[in-house]
Order: structure tokens, then sequence, then C-alpha cells
């Protein structure tokens, strides 16, 4: 059975998916039962070895209607070479090159950014003051990502633009309805973000930018809210149980719970034959066991099984590492105040699952 707290918790992480996308995530969670569930030209991927063998074994058109790639060159208002859409050596060498900035020496100088950042904006939980972690998350990820592409930009005006970017694409590119003028809105987003950021490699640069300003601003503050109303924060304040404690929550949130893909050739996932030109939704969150079982860093599902919400194979995601050493810091400086979630607000418009606001203060 599960305990009450974990109960809590949960019920509220199934109020981001059910608010934002409700059609879609209704439609996920009704067929989770079955590892592979095909309607007309599209195939429901909810198994961790089907969606392990989708995204390693068979082919992907990464720039058909409907995939990452092609909601990367919506965002970026057509503009291709954006390592999502990117193909052979040349998807290679964008990760390899991205890998090495968020390699272990690269994390380490980014975390010099982001720890003076939340001594800063956690302060008034010590004063009985209130802290809203999306726009904690909000200062983080644009402030990361300045760093990272050396850009004199303010990192709220960074992070709002990416957000509105991936919006208005990432919307168009999902099943459910669309927003009216959502490719116009996708362009004046990216052509102020490439304004913003002032890079040479303009596509690259603000595909990153996308990508890692959603991402956080999606999964720290739900991971915090589980934290908080499972009553974690033992776990978070143990140095010792830490690390397990980021990677479980991580696994339990899927920041990226669905991974739209499209066969580029004919094959086959967990036994369903696969037709050139199908569409795949594969679930990560799924296929993580996040439905399933609950974070405890005790008894931490295996490094295998967690790390599917990051992608498999030559899909992974390069900021995996990133993502866990924040996460990890965010714990470490929220445990002395065993903080608890005030109000919460589902963000309807995200393009990723997640609060626009999540407000917490300390009870310790």
């Amino acid at each position: 059975m599960t305990p009450l707290s974990h109960a809590r918790a949960r019920r509220r992480d199934r109020r981001v998916y059910l608010r934002s996308h409700p059609v879609l995530f209704g439609l996920l969670a009704a067929t989770r039962g079955r590892p592979v569930r095909r309607f007309g030209r599209t195939l429901l991927v909810h198994d961790a070895e089907a969606y392990r063998e989708a995204l390693i074994r068979l082919p992907l058109d990464r720039t058909a209607a409907g995939t990452t790639g092609a909601a990367a060159r919506t965002a970026l208002a057509g503009r291709g070479g954006v390592l999502f859409d990117q193909e052979g050596d040349g998807h290679r060498a964008g990760r390899r090159d991205l890998a090495g900035q968020l390699g272990t020496a690269g994390v380490e100088r980014l975390r010099a950014v982001w720890q003076p950042l939340l001594v800063r904006r956690l302060a008034p939980l010590a004063h009985g003051g209130e802290v809203d972690l999306v726009g904690l998350a909000r200062e983080l990820a644009g402030a990361v990502v300045c760093a990272l592409l050396e850009a004199d930009a303010d990192p709220l005006v960074v992070s709002a633009a990416a957000a509105e970017a991936a919006s208005a694409s990432v919307r168009s590119h999902l099943p459910g309805p669309r927003r009216p003028r959502a490719q116009a809105a996708a362009v004046r987003a990216a052509d102020r973000l490439r304004r913003l950021l002032g890079a040479a490699d303009e596509g690259p640069a603000a595909m990153l930018a996308v990508a890692a300003v959603n991402t956080t601003v999606a999964a720290l503050p739900r991971a915090v809210a589980w934290c908080a109303d499972a009553g974690l924060w033992e776990q978070a304040a143990d140095p010792e149980l830490r690390q397990a404690l980021a990677g479980e929550l991580l696994r339990v949130t899927a920041a990226s719970p669905l991974l739209p893909r499209v066969a580029a050739a004919d094959g086959s996932v967990g036994g369903c034959p696969v037709r050139g030109g199908d569409r795949l939704l594969l679930v990560a969150r799924h296929a993580a066991g996040a439905h399933r079982r609950d974070p405890d860093a005790h008894r931490p599902a295996g490094a295998a099984t967690a790390r599917l919400v990051f992608g498999a194979g030559p899909h992974v995601c390069p900021g995996a590492r990133l993502a866990h050493v924040q996460l990890a810091d965010v714990l470490a400086a929220l445990a002395p105040y065993r903080p608890v979630v005030t109000r919460a607000r589902v963000d309807r418009r995200a393009a990723l699952p997640g609060w626009r606001t999540l407000t917490v203060e300390a009870r310790a």
C-alpha cells in the first residue's frame, strides 16, 4: 500500500499532467497496461525494453512533423542544425561538444554560478518568509545558460524567452488542441532569444537555451514538491542518501515525460510491427516505472531504469549529469528548513508539465 505521504505527493504531481495536457496524458494513463499500443499509424510505447528498442535499434526520422527535431526547428523559426534535428556525423559531433561542456569539470564550474544564487533566493526562509521555487528555477536556468554561452544577458529575460519559444512550438507538435497563431508566436520568441544570446552559431545556442530552461523549470519545483509532500527531508539532509534521492525524484517526476518520434524505416518495437512514417509516442515516465514505484533513496531503482527519463543509447540527454547535480544542491540547500508547499498553480501554457508557481515556507 502506498504511504499517505507518497499518495499526497503523487496526487499533487498528477495535477501537473492532467491540467497541462489533459487529453494526451489521460490517453497515456488509460493505455499503460500494455507494453505497446497501436492507434492507426501511432504507437504508444510504455514498456522499458520496447522504449530502449525504439531509441537504439529503430531508424528514426529526426525532422518529421511531430518529433522533437521538428519542434526545435519551429522554436527557432525554421533554422536547422540545432542538435535535435541533426543526422549522422553532425549530430554525433554536436552531442560530443555539449557533453564535454557538461562533463564533471564543466558542471563544477557551473555550480559556482548557481550556489550563491541558491543562498540569496532561499534566504527569506530563515526569517519566516516564502519562496517561489518556480521563480528560483527560472533564474537558475537562465544563469546557467548565460554562463555556458558566455552571454551578457539578464537570466530571467533569457529564461522567459526560452519558455515562450518552447511553449509555442511544442504545443503545435503534440496531440490535442492547437493554439491559434502558435507558429508566429514561436518565430517572434525565437528571434528575441537569439538577440538576447548574441551568439554566432545562433541555432545551437538558442536550442541549448530552450532545452536547459524548460527542463530545469519543469523538474526542480516538481521534485521539491514531491520531497516536501512525502516527508523526504531526512533523506535530503543525509549526504550519503541525497544523490540517490535526487536520481529517484528525477525518475518519478520525469521532466520530459514523453518523447515524440517518427520511424524512418520498417522495423518492430516490443514485438509490434512498425512501418516507416509511423509515429511513436515513447512514454519515458512509464518506461522508468514512475507510475508504479515511489522514490526512496534507501531502495532506489536500478541506474539503467532511472536513466530512461533522459533517453537511451545515442539519444541520451547530455544534460543528465547537470540535472542531477543541480537537484542535489537544491535539496541540500532546502533540507535545513524542512519546507512545506503553501501554494501551487499549474502552468497550462508550458511546453513541459510543470508549475506556474510553487511557494514554500520553512517548518523546521
